[in-house]
Formats: C-alpha cells, structure tokens, sequence
C-alpha cells in the first residue's frame, strides 16, 4: 500500500528567479520549508505551537538533486513525506514537478528535536502519533 504524499503548490514569483529566469538554486530550501509548514499545520500542529511546548526540528542535513529548472509563472507541485519519525530523529523526502508533470527537483532533509536550548530531546508523542499513517510504506511515483 502507497502512503499518503502531501503536496503543496506555489506559482515561481519574479523574486524566486536569477537573471536567467530559473529559480537561484537555494530557494529550493525555503519552498521545502514552506511545505513542512503547511504539512505540520495539516497535521494540526505549527511550528509556533511546538516551539511553545519547547520543540524544534534543526536541519542537520539536506541534500538537493537538481533535474531541471522552475521558471517564472510555473505552478510547481511540492510533494513530501515523512521517511523516519523515532526518538530524537525526523526525516523527510520531497519531490517538485512542474505544471507539465517535468521533474525539477528531488531532496531529503534530515532533522532531529531539541529544545531552544539546543539539547536533543525525544520528539513529542503527539507528533509521532500523527505521523504514524505517513510513514506506513514508499509513496507511489
């Protein structure tokens, strides 16, 4: 069985784009933010809300395969799931594609769960519950 993939839409704003209208490479990073945000707040939780309880989820890594370039105006859909939710670590996958269903990027970021202070801790129970239909099996293609 396919787990769920939550998908999320942004239009490439003038902003996003270099001179040579494609999408300056780390602004990937924040469209991926973006979507973990609307995923936690689908799940019911902000991240104003967990930092509130003393929870953060710092990006420890990340990696980014480029397969083609967003341009101005495109509609890209922002794909992501969640691949480890256990004691203090929580990864997530992502896929963007275009209006034309074009592949343009594919990444992973890796996080793990502190306090403000900075001092790994357990990822609160709430969080592992509602992740738990996320991570039953491979999103489909």
């Amino acid at each position: 069985m396919a787990a769920p993939v939550f998908q999320y839409t942004h239009r490439v704003t003038y902003a996003d784009c270099t001179v040579g209208n494609h999408i300056y490479y780390s602004r990937y990073l924040d469209l991926l933010e973006n979507a973990r945000g609307e995923f936690f707040r689908q799940l019911g939780l902000t991240f104003l809300q967990l930092q509130e309880q003393d929870f953060i989820f710092p990006v420890i890594e990340c990696r980014l395969r480029y397969k083609a370039p967003a341009r101005y105006d495109d509609v890209l859909r922002i794909e992501l799931w969640p691949t480890v939710a256990e004691r203090m670590r929580l990864n997530f996958a992502y896929r963007i594609s275009n209006q034309l269903e074009t592949r343009i990027l594919e990444g992973e970021t890796q996080h793990v769960c502190t306090g403000m202070n900075e001092k790994l801790k357990r990822l609160p129970e709430k969080l592992t519950e509602k992740l738990r239909p996320w991570l039953s099996a491979v999103p489909a293609e």
